[in-house]
């Protein structure tokens, strides 16, 4: 396999200094805000966005050192396969998330659902379109367990 070369367009600030300090899931915490501020050179790439209510954001965990092939949620023992978790702790180190926009401006996208460091760099950025995502019936696997 050849390798892959990926530079971050963006990086963001956000008030979690420390991985201690990280929502399990963003939703859980709506009142803290964010910012991702995007490179001057990928602006225009930022074109429409503003009608977006929700973006998937695509990010480095650029404070995980180790890589596992397995672990565990902080809620259960039982270890998984990493590909099963959303572990920072993983080959390549890439995280997603889906953001709450609450305002575009200039080069930065003000938003909640936060659940990164400060200083992560932003990968990708791509609107959720949740008509077009919609899944009948999905299963989720080990997690079923745990559904409310």
């Amino acid at each position: 396999m050849q390798s892959i070369k990926i530079e971050p367009i963006g990086i963001i600030h956000s008030p979690f200094k420390n991985i201690e300090d990280i929502p399990g899931q963003g939703y859980h915490r709506e009142n803290i805000e964010a910012v991702i501020e995007i490179d001057e050179k990928y602006k225009p790439a930022m074109k429409d966005i503003e009608g977006f209510s929700h973006l998937v954001v695509l990010f480095y965990f650029h404070k995980s050192t180790e890589t596992h092939m397995k672990g565990h949620p902080s809620w259960e023992d039982k270890k998984h396969g990493v590909f099963a978790l959303r572990s920072p702790h993983r080959p390549n180190h890439i995280g997603m998330t889906v953001i709450k926009v609450k305002q575009v401006c200039d080069n930065e996208i003000v938003f909640t659902n936060v659940d990164m460091l400060d200083e992560t760099p932003v990968i990708d950025i791509k609107p959720y379109m949740g008509e077009f995502e919609r899944i009948s019936k999905p299963k989720f696997g080990w997690l079923e367990k745990h559904k409310r």
